[in-house]
């Protein structure tokens, strides 16, 4: 008897815990310091379920009804999760507060077979005890608007990949993938580099001169000829440059005004993830792959809020925090403008969500044995959220302007007169300080000379050029930009120079020749900006998911069945001088999987094939360049099985020379 009273109360004891899942473990270790012995936190490992790999898994003809199963690597976690699930009293669903999270918890709730009875659903921006404790004492039932925008989201791209990509397969080579947003992203890239073949630069010049006021040198610009602006970008004509330079050094000169005024420069709004990215990228040398690695880090150990945002929106405690902490430690001064209300431009913000800050505004740096990297992203995370709280930089700007017979040059200079923001966030700022001079300053002129320039083709995109263009459009939303960046440099439909700026590849333009010929209207800007709307609309309980899949999918796959037959295969072999020594027959260059190789042309018969031999890299005379740790291979530029460049000596394995840094660069 007190063995069956012993194990009663056992039982009653273990009924009453409370089991709370979320995605990651880091997460679950992070959250469990905050909660007492009455829960057990658990990570479902992310997705629990999907879409099979092996097929298209949506019914199209039951009304696109997507057939999700779990994946045999998920098997084994879904049974300890339902054991769990089914022994507890209550459990709660924590994953994260956007659409990815709000679909997990979703399908673990789905998975794991919970009653509504059972199971609860939490949120919070960020993983501190007062957050969880808020959103504990705030559950909620899962929103099915957010999940059915998840779900509209991976049909159609799952619709447009599984349907389009074997088209690619038949018409250029295997291996090949095409994607509603990824197409769109390789499109800006080709066409950015047709611009670049397009462009032809023009010659122009800008005349400086120089001038002596007071035992002042000072130097000015061209800035009217006549009263009227000088044309842009410059003077075209040598000529007509150096008739000017001539009737200035003529001329008499004379200082007829000398302007002072304050201007300000504003602070950036705190991070959003497409920010933080370029900013990364920008400062940092991260990709966006990388940064949301680490800030998904960062996220799940407490030190910063929910990464995945494109919100300005703070919370009070955090801007009363950073008015305490200003004002402790720069004063007043600094202090004054907080707290700093941030409004979102775009419609689409979710301004429920709070941008990405750091949970602890006192804490400026991370003395925790984090990543490097993570350390330095915690800080640019910090220093941007206090210089948002910060107030104006104040500049004295100061312009005098020369006369010169009908000619007028400028010469300008700033000076800092209050730092502001700038003292959190340092940014590039040169000070120029003019003499102090007026009208009626003695002027003589000592010379004048012409500047030769010619005009830049438009840049490259890198990866903070190419997320802030994907911004501006409305293609993808923050969540998707690293995948996106990444997808397309794993398909080799683009790849980084020296200069780490996008290069489409042959592969690359010939694929985004076939779609915009073809599939113009799929990865057209205007029609993926529109597709986000429409997802918008479906979180917000506006629309329809399934309508706006069957709107796309029908006239889609009847025009897929028309192109089969229209678009004639294209030949991707190279040819090539060399001789199968097997069967004598011309060697052509194949593509593969892993990039370009050689191949008897005689295939199926004579399967022969070669690695192609990596060319050398050349010195500034033009001379192969040879291995500085052997001194007798050749340096080689070399890519490894994640695309990454990198050069190595040809000797390999005799001599192990390798580097990430390209031999005889400045760097």
């Amino acid at each position: 008897m007190p063995k069956i009273k012993q194990q009663k109360k056992e039982e009653k004891k273990k009924d009453e815990r409370v089991l709370v899942i979320v995605e990651s473990p880091t997460k679950a270790r992070t959250i469990s310091g905050f909660l007492g012995d009455g829960f057990k936190v658990e990570s479902s490992y992310g997705h629990i379920r999907d879409l099979p790999k092996s097929k298209l898994g949506i019914d199209t003809e039951n009304n696109f009804e997507p057939q999700y199963i779990i994946p045999v690597k998920n098997k084994k976690r879904v049974s300890e999760l339902k054991k769990e699930s089914a022994s507890v009293s209550k459990v709660i669903l924590a994953t994260d507060e956007d659409r990815e999270g709000e679909a997990i918890a979703w399908h673990l709730a789905e998975a794991l077979e919970l009653s509504n009875k059972k199971y609860e659903r939490i949120v919070f921006h960020e993983i501190t005890s007062e957050a969880i404790k808020e959103s504990l004492a705030n559950p909620r039932k899962i929103s099915f608007d957010l999940v059915d925008a998840q779900q509209a989201r991976r049909v159609l791209d799952r619709l447009v990949g599984y349907k389009l990509s074997p088209l690619l397969w038949k018409k250029i080579m295997g291996g090949l993938s095409a994607g509603r947003v990824q197409s769109v992203a390789v499109r800006l890239i080709v066409e950015r580099e047709e611009e670049i073949r397009r462009f032809i630069p023009e010659t122009y010049y800008t005349i400086k001169g120089l001038f002596k006021a007071n035992e002042n040198e000072l130097e000015a610009i061209l800035l009217k000829i006549s009263g009227k602006s000088t044309p842009k970008p410059g003077i075209k004509n040598e000529n007509e440059a150096d008739k000017i330079i001539s009737e200035i050094k003529q001329s008499e000169c004379k200082i007829v005004a000398v302007e002072e005024k304050q201007v300000s420069r504003s602070p950036s709004p705190p991070f959003t993830t497409s920010t933080l990215q370029q900013e990364c990228a920008r400062r940092l040398g991260l990709s966006a792959k990388s940064t949301m690695m680490l800030a998904q880090q960062l996220y799940e150990k407490g030190f910063i809020t929910y990464m995945r945002t494109d919100s300005f929106n703070l919370s009070s405690s955090s801007t009363s925090a950073a008015k305490k902490w200003l004002n402790t430690n720069l004063g007043s001064q600094y202090s004054g403008v907080a707290p700093k209300i941030w409004k979102n431009k775009s419609k689409s913000a979710q301004e429920a969500h709070e941008a990405i800050r750091p949970t602890n505004p006192e804490m400026l740096s991370l003395d925790t044995d984090e990543d490097e990297r993570a350390k330095k992203l915690y800080n640019l995370i910090w220093r941007r959220f206090m210089a948002s709280q910060m107030p104006d930089a104040l500049f004295t700007a100061k312009r005098i302007l020369i006369e010169s017979g009908k000619y007028t040059l400028s010469a300008s200079g700033s000076s800092i007169k209050f730092d502001g923001y700038l003292k959190i966030w340092p940014s590039k700022f040169e000070e120029k300080i003019l003499p102090d001079i007026n009208e009626k300053s003695e002027l003589r002129i000592l010379d004048a000379q012409r500047e030769r320039h010619e005009t830049d083709p438009p840049a490259r995109y890198n990866e903070a050029s190419l997320i802030k263009t994907l911004e501006e459009f409305g293609i993808g939303r923050p969540s998707t930009y690293a995948p996106i960046i990444s997808v397309i440099q794993t398909r080799q439909y683009v790849e980084k120079n020296e200069q780490k700026r996008f290069v489409p590849t042959d592969i690359g333009e010939k694929v985004n020749k076939l779609l915009t010929e073809h599939f113009n209207e799929i990865i057209d800007i205007g029609f993926t900006a529109e597709m986000e709307n429409k997802f918008d609309a479906v979180a917000s309980g506006k629309a329809d998911w399934k309508k706006i899949i069957a709107d796309f999918y029908n006239p889609f796959i009847q025009n897929l069945g028309k192109k089969y037959e229209e678009i004639e295969k294209e030949n991707m072999d190279e040819s090539t001088d060399e001789i199968c020594e097997k069967c004598s027959r011309p060697m052509i260059i194949k593509r593969g999987r892993f990039g370009r190789f050689i191949a008897c042309s005689g295939y199926p018969e004579c399967k022969n094939t070669k690695k192609i031999a990596p060319i050398a890299l050349k010195t500034e005379s033009g001379a192969e360049m040879l291995c500085s740790k052997c001194g007798e291979g050749k340096i080689v530029q070399k890519i490894t099985k994640r695309r990454r460049v990198f050069y190595g000596c040809n000797r390999y394995p005799d001599c192990d020379f390798a580097s990430w840094v390209k031999p005889g660069s400045e760097k």
